[in-house]
């Protein structure tokens, strides 16, 4: 008897709903103008720099710590800022790029959704290092080749969200 052919993600299963809280453009920026870029980004439009996370070490010819990510609300949006690593593979022929940050409670079954219809995962699912949104993350690359970088609110954030409903977290 013939096996059926399965494709892209295996057997059909039970539809997953999965809920994102917030997309966060993440810029990425020629190394090290991240910091000039937020002053630009506080001076030119209003925004609110309201977190910044840099890499523990530099490097003794750099003057500036890398920012790995500084978060900033501007027009009741988030977006995040950061320096281009050098380990970072450059934009083609740019240098600087654009992540994408979805957050939401459940990685793993955003993950796997998402590769069902055709993005590629990229690493495992980790603790951040405070890139994206600084709880669990996944990377997935969507079929245009556009990185997508899955998580979960960091705990800050979510005692954040709880103290201003009036809720302990």
């Amino acid at each position: 008897m013939a096996q059926p052919e399965i494709h892209n993600g295996g057997a059909e299963k039970a539809e997953v709903v999965v809920s994102f809280t917030a997309v966060k453009p993440q810029l990425v920026v020629e190394a090290p103008k991240a910091s000039e870029a937020v002053q630009f980004y506080k001076e030119a439009f209003g925004a609110v720099e309201t977190g910044r996370t840099t890499h523990p070490k530099r490097k003794a010819e750099q003057e500036l710590p890398q920012i790995i990510s500084a978060q900033l609300q501007l027009a009741g949006s988030t977006i995040l800022v950061s320096d281009l690593a050098d380990d970072s593979a450059p934009v083609k022929g740019v240098g600087s790029g654009l992540s994408l940050c979805l957050e939401t409670q459940d990685v793993e079954a955003a993950v796997a959704k998402a590769v069902a219809a055709g993005a590629v995962a990229e690493g495992e699912i980790a603790e951040s290092d405070g890139a994206c949104c600084g709880g669990r993350v996944g990377k997935v690359k969507d079929p245009y080749g556009f990185v997508w970088m899955i998580c979960s609110p960091s705990a800050a954030a979510a005692a954040a969200k709880c103290g201003d409903a009036g809720v302990e977290a």
